[in-house]
């Protein structure tokens, strides 16, 4: 079977999968951080960003902020203590796993009230004229197919029943993204290509709102994706904040990720009618966000030197090239139509 399928069993079969049976530590006890983990700053600059979108179309009483991959809603209620006006934005979640929506539910409805509200996925999402989506780490952990390049052609590296790799032709799902990859690499040189993210890039598209999408996560542009020290990919698993490219080892107990390709999101994008706002690493992209708040700082008395204190500990955390800063890239893509 193709490793895409190897892949969204092993993270979210209800009974087996990673992420299937509910909420998983993040953190130090966990098995990787997040920026949602470093603290509520990160939180913090997103509702401001949000909060320009919501200005910037007139404030409208409707308007709604939407997260999918909202885990265990940390960053949904980290948004909303954030939010910079009085008026509060309504919030939809996109969760199709019933042990996540628990959890959301339990955190979120106290603070936001009938203010919240899930729906299962993008098809069934009651689109409001004017919205903010937001995925933070979402398409990172889509399922995607592993391509070798064979001298003169790409095959694809199957699964066997023995969790072994195999290789094969190349399934329908990757053959329309294998056509875009390069050919002038060594043989040997093995990769990943991404139709689930592209697909639902789609589908973000055609949704019937106006407003803006922010992208989060680990990824490159193509041309460092397919550089010659990248040789066996970007597929990794996460275990007890150790990395490795054992994908196919302790199934179901580990996190499987993939960087994503931001050249091929943004052309999917452009092609379909959306425009790229800003696009850039984490670290500028918070500092872009955070320049107000920084501003305000300066030569004024430390009135909470504490809080202060703590909030520029994070802010170096989430920012700089050797913590967060340079690791994760943030697409903020604007949709004009409906």
């Amino acid at each position: 079977m193709t490793f895409a399928h190897v892949m969204e069993r092993a993270l979210y079969d209800s009974a087996l999968g990673y992420y299937g049976r509910g909420p998983r530590r993040i953190g130090r006890s966990g098995d990787f951080f997040t920026a949602v983990s470093v603290g509520p700053l990160y939180g913090q600059l997103l509702a401001h960003v949000a909060c320009d979108v919501w200005e910037s179309h007139g404030r409208p009483a409707d308007f709604t902020l939407v997260e999918q991959g909202a885990h265990d809603g940390q960053l949904a209620e980290d948004i909303w203590n954030g939010w910079p006006n009085e008026h509060k934005p309504r919030y939809t979640i996109i969760e199709p796993q019933p042990a996540y929506r628990e959890a959301q539910r339990a955190r979120l409805e106290p603070l936001m009230g009938d203010r919240v509200d899930w729906v299962e996925g993008v098809s069934s999402f009651d689109v409001h004229a004017s919205s903010f989506f937001l995925s933070n780490e979402l398409l990172d952990a889509f399922p995607v197919h592993r391509v070798r390049w064979m001298g003169r052609e790409w095959k694809e590296l199957h699964v066997t029943p023995a969790l072994e790799w195999t290789e094969g032709e190349l399934s329908e799902a990757a053959r329309a993204e294998v056509a875009l990859l390069p050919n002038d690499l060594p043989a040997g040189y093995t990769t990943e290509v991404h139709p689930a993210a592209v697909e639902w890039m789609k589908a973000m598209a055609a949704l019937p709102f106006r407003g803006a999408i922010l992208i989060a996560d680990y990824g490159y542009e193509a041309a460092e994706y397919y550089t010659p020290e990248r040789a066996d990919g970007t597929l990794r698993r996460y275990f007890n904040h150790r990395s490795d490219g054992n994908v196919l080892d302790r199934l179901g107990e580990c996190d499987l990720t993939a960087h994503i390709n931001f050249t091929r999101l943004i052309d999917t994008a452009e092609a379909a009618g959306l425009t790229v706002e800003r696009f850039m690493d984490q670290g500028r992209f918070l500092t872009h966000a955070a320049t107000p708040w920084l501003k305000s700082l300066d030569g004024k008395p430390m009135t909470s030197a504490t809080a202060t204190a703590t909030a520029l500990r994070q802010f170096h955390t989430l920012t700089h090239p050797t913590h967060m800063g340079a690791a994760f890239r943030m697409l903020l893509l604007k949709k004009d139509h409906h």
